[in-house]
């Protein structure tokens, strides 16, 4: 019996698999050329179960095989292991194999990973740091588990079989080895790898690992349930033969071609079906269990006649599973009725081609979602690869939901209630918050795709951008070659965006753009500047450089903002007292005595015009020198002062000796001195400097300032009889409040 069953099951293709058909390019030998590449790396390395590593591939290969894999999704379960002990992975297998290997590879090692990390984390979860209930994952756990291979999953959906494959032969090991199995690990595979391979139509691999998840977790009740079973194993094996010839040979008789079948029963099936229906070992009535498989509809329901007909019926037992699918596709008839004797029977009636999705599912079943009541009869195809993906995708998001009404008691709230999954229209899944929008999913996708939305398809329907979008839809965006957001996007009141990382971006939009605006306005102002002073051929960055700033933009940027003046520019691009020039004098406030009464006098020679460099604006004390002009006499200058020294460096001969004179009259003579203040900016910064002036009897005759993120930089002109005088106000004005520094030019 159950070499027949397995026969039939190998013949069979999984859903998931048709899917994947054609993802990974077949290569001649790629499953041998796999495994000697693999073979030198994973021979004497063992995983953290214990078991060898190249083993384990094997046994991996070896189921995928038997549920209909292609030789190249064998060939990828070698490489997802050699990834672990290769320098650069992808690089590697990517050049003997090609990319779509490498990804799948790289893609799988990556989900293991972060599932292995999150077992270990629920692990240290449980009570006083120990082990978790081993019937239950926590939801949050649960939930995180889920979500990253629905993400994983929706990338590539041969992961899903190399998944189920691995964790399948992880139990398989445990079990040969008699091992303790952890329990995060055996429960991961009861709640969240079985519920994922019944969603996929994939069941013999979701019967053998519930089997062996409840060995591992509940042995004792496992251990009592196989017992019970093997009691009467002989008896009921001899009943169920005997059944099956009767209903093979009369229906036959009937002109309908059947195949009768026992069926297995699994153990955990069993104990589930005893706990959620209350019942005893003796009343579970499907103990006993037929399948008959006919060519047609009409036939399955010519079978169940004849069943209830020469069988006594229980009524409260009997489901439609053709008028009404399951869920996840699954079609058949199912009845229980009594023998002679009074024992329970259970029967499935169901056609070859549900029989086929039934055990593993089949590529011309792809369209279930759009069959409804039609079922599998035929009058609904697949449309290709990309429905079948569509298929498999929107499956995963129902075994979401599933789980999801499981943990709460409600249909399709609870653990994931904070979020949604979505497709594109290449079918990947995008994960968004509760509420999200179109225009949500276009900014989950691509930046410039949000930017650029103007309208939305979901499920091929025109809707409103801000329609909230629900699990499973399929999303499509009309974007616009260029443009931008709308300001409406970021109103709470109208519904446009949910997600806050959507909302950063469209703010974050429009500050560039703002940014920009105000750039532009700068760079203009400076430009016009630079063209007024015939100073075009500059290069901006040298000439931000120069003003302190890192380059032309930031530059741009103040002086868009009115935070930094274009005087600042001109003073730079128009020095004081260019070298060149030596003719700009600035002549004494007062007349300028003569003989030694008071201004300024050269030594050894009498009478000799003489004027007061505007650069460094020398005054009584300070050391002085002369240097003699063409035209305008002699320029006074401090004796520190670089121009001095660079026309001194031209011309050494053109210097002499210049003394201060005694002044005369009862004022003197008074001389302009140019101060400087750095301060933090402030509200009544001037008034207060000003003021200290004023008490000081020291008259202002000029102020500049500007201010720059919050410094202020002033330079007051003031007069004074002699600077050491000066040096004394300067003291009272850096103490000043906010005032860093008070210095003479």
């Amino acid at each position: 019996m159950k070499s027949s069953y397995a026969e039939h099951s190998a013949s069979a293709t999984p859903q998931v698999i048709a899917a994947t058909a054609d993802s990974l390019p077949e290569q001649v030998g790629a499953l041998a050329r796999a495994r000697a590449f693999a073979e030198p790396l994973l021979a004497s390395e063992c995983l953290d179960t214990g078991e060898n590593v190249l083993q384990h591939a094997d046994a991996v290969a070896a189921i995928l095989r038997t549920i209909g894999g292609s030789e190249a999704m064998q060939a990828a379960s070698y490489l997802v292991y050699a990834c672990d002990h290769l320098n650069k992975p992808h690089e590697v297998i990517a050049k003997a194999f090609g990319e779509n290997f490498a990804d799948l590879a790289l893609e799988t090692t990556k989900l293991v990973r972060l599932q292995r990390m999150a077992r270990l984390a629920h692990s240290q979860q449980g009570p006083g740091g120990g082990t978790a209930p081993p019937m239950a994952q926590t939801a949050a756990a649960q939930t995180e588990s889920v979500r990253k291979m629905l993400l994983a999953f929706s990338k590539d959906l041969r992961v899903v079989m190399l998944r189920l494959a691995s964790r399948l032969q992880t139990l398989r090991h445990f079990a040969a080895t008699k091992r303790p199995v952890p329990p995060g690990l055996a429960s991961e595979a009861l709640q969240v790898f079985a519920p994922l391979a019944n969603r996929l139509g994939i069941w013999e691999i979701k019967w053998e690992m519930e089997d062996l998840s409840f060995r591992f977790l509940e042995p004792d009740t496992y251990k009592q349930v196989a017992k019970l079973l093997d009691e009467k194993r002989v008896e009921r094996e001899a009943s169920v033969e005997r059944l099956r010839q009767q209903l093979a040979d009369e229906l036959a008789g009937q002109g309908v071609q059947a195949t009768v079948q026992g069926r297995p029963k699994h153990i955990y099936s069993i104990v589930k079906k005893m706990r959620g229906k209350s019942l005893g070992f003796d009343q579970v009535y499907d103990i006993r269990a037929l399948r008959i498989v006919v060519p047609t509809v009409p036939d399955c329901y010519a079978a169940l006649s004849w069943v209830h007909s020469h069988f006594t019926p229980v009524t409260e037992e009997f489901d439609d599973y053709i008028a009404r699918p399951k869920p996840n596709g699954y079609q058949s008839l199912h009845t229980v009725v009594r023998d002679a004797g009074g024992q329970p029977i259970e029967v499935q009636i169901r056609t070859q081609a549900m029989h086929d999705h039934a055990e593993h599912g089949v590529a011309a079943h792809w369209a279930y979602k759009e069959a409804g009541a039609k079922g599998y009869g035929g009058t609904v195809t697949a449309a290709g690869e990309y429905d079948a993906k569509i298929a498999v995708l929107r499956q995963l998001l129902a075994w979401e939901r599933d789980l999801s009404g499981a943990h709460t008691g409600t249909d399709g709230q609870g653990m994931f209630d904070d979020r949604i999954y979505v497709l594109t229209p290449d079918a990947a899944i995008v994960e968004l918050p509760q509420g999200a929008t179109a225009v949500d999913f276009a900014y989950s996708v691509h930046t410039s795709l949000g930017h650029r939305c103007r309208g939305a398809k979901v499920d091929g329907a025109m809707v409103p951008l801000n329609t909230p979008l629900k699990n499973g839809q399929t999303v499509e965006i009309n974007a616009a070659k260029e443009g931008g957001p709308s300001r409406d996007w970021l109103n709470p009141e109208l519904g446009y965006l949910v997600s806050h990382r959507a909302r950063a971006k469209v703010r974050a939009w429009f500050n560039a753009l703002a940014m920009g605006e105000t750039m532009a306005k700068g760079r203009e102002a400076v430009e016009k500047l630079l063209q007024r002073e015939g100073k075009t051929a500059i290069k901006l960055d040298d000439l931000a450089g120069q003003l302190g700033f890192n380059n032309a933009d930031a530059l741009f940027e103040v002086v868009g903002k009115d935070e930094f003046s274009l005087r600042n520019i001109e003073m730079l691009l128009r020095p004081p007292e260019p070298p060149s020039t030596q003719d700009d004098y600035m002549p004494l406030k007062k007349p300028r005595a003569t003989g030694g009464k008071g201004g300024v006098l050269v030594v050894g020679i009498d009478s000799l015009m003489t004027q007061l460099a505007k650069c460094c604006k020398p005054a009584p004390p300070d050391l002085i020198s002369g240097f003699v002009t063409r035209g305008k006499g002699v320029s006074v200058h401090r004796s520190d002062c670089s121009n001095l020294r660079n026309m001194v460096n031209r011309s050494g001969d053109r210097l002499i000796e210049v003394e201060w004179g005694v002044p005369t009259g009862k004022d003197g003579n008074v001389y302009p001195v140019d101060v400087a203040v750095e301060a933090i900016d402030r509200q009544g910064l001037l008034r207060d400097i000003s003021e200290v002036f004023a008490k000081e009897k020291m008259n202002v005759i000029g102020v500049q300032t500007q201010s720059v993120k919050g410094i202020a930089w002033m330079t007051f002109t003031v007069e004074v009889a002699e600077s050491g005088r000066l040096a004394r106000v300067l003291k009272i004005v850096g103490e000043l409040a906010g005032v860093r520094a008070a210095r003479r030019r």
